[in-house]
C-alpha cells in the first residue's frame, strides 16, 4: 500500500485514470433505476484519491474544461440561436426565467445558512446539476484577490457542497417533474400527449407515423387495360392518397431495364418496381396476380443513412410539406434526432423541422443524395475530426474571455471558460448552416463532453481530498437540507409559470421545464409516464438555453454573493 500511495504522489497523472476508471465503472452501476452517474462517481473516488495526499497541476483541469465547454456550446449551438431568434423564443424567454429562479433559490439558501462563497457555489452547482458551472466559479474566486490559502479553502469547500446536493438534484428533480409535477398541475399526461400527437397528425395515414413500417420494392406488371398507360410516373406519384407514398423506381420495358424519373411514361406490358412501405404496398397494390417476380429489376441498391439538416428553406416545414417536395422523392423518414442529447422527437405529419436536426431516411442510393442535396448534406459515420478548426475555434474563444474590463475598478471578464462555451455556440450555429468544415463526430463529441467534464471533476476531487471528510461533517445534514430547497423550489415555480403564465400545452410543460433544468434523467421518466415522445419537442430549446445560462451562473453566483 505504501509503495502504491507513494507512486501515485510521484505519477499524479495516474492518479487521473484510476478516477476516472473506477468513477466510470461505478457510475454506470444502477440500483432500482437510481445510478450516481459518472461524474459525481468520479468525484467521489478522486476525494478519496485526494486524501492519499496527490497533488495535480490546475493546468490539467484547465486544459480538459475548456475542450468539454466548447463541445458542450458546439452541441446546443443551433438550437440555442435557433430558440433565441425565431419560433421558439416563448420557450428561450421560459428557459431564461427558469434559470433565474435556479440562481435565485441557490443565492437565498447559502446567504441563510450563510455558507462561504465555495460552498455557495457547490451548492448551485449540485442541486441543479449543472456540474459544468464549477468550473467558472473557480475562475471566479480565483480573480477576488484573495490570498492563495483563502482561495484554496473556498475552492476545496465547493465539491463537498457539489456532491452532497447532487444527489436529490438528480433523483429529486426526476421525481417531481414525473410523478409529482403532473398532480400538482392537474394534467393526465397521457391523454395530454394523444392530444398533442393528433394535432401533428398522428392517425391520419400520412408520411411519418410514430410506428416504423420497412421500405420495401415489389415488381407488377401493367395490364393492357390499366388506367396508367401513357401517364408520367410523377402524376401517377402525385395521385395517391390517404397518406400513401409509392415511387416507380425501375422498369423493365421490352426486356430491358430502365430507371424510371418524374417524367418516364408508363406503356402497356411494362414491368415496374414500385418503392414504398410495405403495409401500403400491400393494402393497395396487392398481393394480386398482377405481382411478378423479377429478381434483377428488383436489385436495387437502398439504403438508411442520416442527414444534417442545414437549408434553411426546410427550418420550420412540416413533414406533411416536405413529403411533396420533388427532392424527397423515393425517401421514408425513419427518425429524427435534435439538439446535444439527441433527443428523439416524434415522426408525425404535422412535426416540424429545423436546421440542426438529423434525420435517418431510407430509399435509393440516388434518391437519398437527391433529399440531401435539397434540404442538408448526407452524414454519414466518420472517425475524422477537424482538428484545426476545433483548436483554433477555441482559441478565438479563449482569448477574447481572457480580456478584462474594469468598471468602477471592478474587473468584468468572461474568463477563458466563458469564452470557450460562447465560441461553441457559435461555432455550432454556423456549421449547421455552412457545413462544408469544421466536423466534430459524435463520438469525439461525446469524449469531449464526458471525459473533459470527468477530467476536469477528478482534478477537483484530487485537490479538495484532504478537507472533505471535515468539511462533510461541518455541513452534511444542512447542506443537503438546502439543497433540496434550492432543487425543488425553482421546478414547482417554473412549472406553474409554464402553464397559468406562458401557457404551454400541457404535453410540452413538464419537458420544457426539464430542459431549462438541463435534467436529461427527468425528461426520460417524462416520457415514459406520458408514453410518448411528444414532451421532448419541448426539451430541446430549452436545455440549450438553461445549460448555457446555468454554467454561467457558476461565475455570477460568486460575483453576487463576493
Amino acid at each position: 500500500m505504501d509503495w502504491f500511495v507513494a507512486t501515485l504522489k510521484a505519477y499524479p497523472e495516474i492518479a487521473i485514470f484510476l478516477a476516472l476508471g473506477i468513477g466510470y465503472w461505478i457510475g454506470g452501476k444502477s440500483f432500482k433505476g437510481f445510478s450516481l452517474g459518472a461524474v459525481t462517481a468520479t468525484l467521489l473516488v478522486a476525494i478519496v484519491i485526494g486524501i492519499l495526499g496527490v497533488k495535480i497541476s490546475p493546468n490539467v483541469k484547465s486544459v480538459f474544461f475548456l475542450m468539454f465547454l466548447f463541445a458542450v456550446g458546439y452541441g446546443v449551438g443551433p438550437q440555442f440561436v435557433r430558440g433565441i431568434a425565431k419560433d421558439g423564443l416563448p420557450q428561450a424567454i421560459f428557459a431564461v426565467i427558469m434559470a433565474l429562479f435556479s440562481l435565485g433559490a441557490a443565492a437565498v439558501a447559502a446567504v441563510l445558512a450563510g455558507y462561504d462563497l465555495g460552498s455557495a457555489a457547490g451548492l448551485f452547482a449540485g442541486s441543479q446539476t449543472i456540474s459544468a458551472s464549477m468550473g467558472l466559479a473557480t475562475d471566479a474566486i480565483n480573480r477576488l484577490g484573495k490570498s492563495p490559502e483563502e482561495a484554496q479553502a473556498l475552492l476545496d469547500a465547493m465539491p463537498i457542497a457539489y456532491a452532497v446536493t447532487y444527489i436529490f438534484g438528480t433523483v429529486g428533480s426526476a421525481i417531481i417533474l414525473a410523478q409529482i409535477g403532473p398532480k400538482l398541475l392537474g394534467i393526465d399526461l397521457v391523454a395530454a400527449c394523444k392530444e398533442y400527437e393528433q394535432m401533428l397528425g398522428a392517425g391520419s395515414g400520412a408520411e411519418g407515423e410514430t410506428q416504423w413500417h420497412d421500405f420495401e420494392v415489389r415488381a407488377y406488371s401493367v395490364a393492357p387495360e390499366s388506367p396508367f398507360i401513357g401517364r408520367a410516373v410523377g402524376d401517377i406519384e402525385a395521385g395517391t392518397q390517404d397518406g400513401v407514398r409509392a415511387f416507380v423506381e425501375r422498369i423493365r420495358r421490352d426486356g430491358k431495364i430502365i430507371e424510371a424519373d418524374r417524367t418516364t411514361l408508363i406503356q402497356a406490358g411494362d414491368i415496374v418496381a414500385i418503392g414504398g412501405k410495405r403495409d401500403q404496398l400491400i393494402a393497395r397494390l396487392g398481393p394480386s396476380g398482377r405481382e411478378v417476380q423479377d429478381a434483377e429489376l428488383l436489385d436495387i441498391k437502398t439504403e438508411g443513412v442520416d442527414i444534417y439538416i442545414s437549408n434553411k428553406k426546410v427550418d420550420g416545414k412540416r413533414l406533411e410539406e416536405l413529403a411533396r417536395w420533388p427532392g424527397a422523392r423515393g425517401v421514408f423518414l425513419k427518425r429524427i434526432r435534435r439538439g446535444p442529447t439527441e433527443t428523439v422527437i416524434p415522426v408525425l405529419p404535422k412535426t416540424q423541422l429545423f436546421r440542426g436536426d438529423v434525420i435517418t431516411v431510407v430509399g435509393r442510393t440516388q434518391d437519398i443524395n437527391t433529399t440531401a442535396k435539397e434540404i442538408g448534406y448526407v452524414d454519414r459515420p466518420t472517425t475524422v475530426t477537424d482538428v484545426a478548426f476545433m483548436s483554433l475555434a477555441i482559441t478565438v474563444g479563449a482569448l477574447i474571455g481572457a480580456a478584462v474590463i474594469n468598471v468602477r475598478g471592478i474587473p468584468i471578464t468572461l474568463s477563458t471558460a466563458g469564452g470557450a462555451l460562447i465560441a461553441g455556440i457559435v461555432f455550432g450555429w454556423f456549421r449547421a448552416i455552412r457545413p462544408t468544415f469544421g466536423r466534430i463526430p459524435e463520438p469525439t463529441l461525446w469524449f469531449m463532453n464526458s471525459v473533459g467534464l470527468n477530467v476536469f471533476i477528478a482534478v477537483v476531487g484530487i485537490s479538495a481530498g484532504p478537507g472533505f471528510v471535515a468539511g462533510l461533517q461541518k455541513l452534511g445534514i444542512s447542506l443537503f437540507l438546502w439543497g433540496i430547497f434550492a432543487t425543488a423550489v425553482p421546478l414547482v415555480l417554473g412549472m406553474f409559470l409554464a402553464k397559468f403564465v406562458f401557457k404551454f400545452h400541457p404535453a410540452l410543460i413538464l419537458g420544457i421545464c426539464a430542459g431549462a433544468r438541463t435534467t436529461t434523467a427527468a425528461l426520460g421518466m417524462v416520457c415514459e409516464a406520458a408514453k410518448s415522445q411528444v414532451p421532448g419537442l419541448g426539451y430541446t430549446v430549452t436545455y440549450a438555453v438553461g445549460n448555457t445560462l446555468l454554467t454561467i451562473w457558476g461565475m455570477v453566483i460568486i460575483m453576487i454573493l463576493a
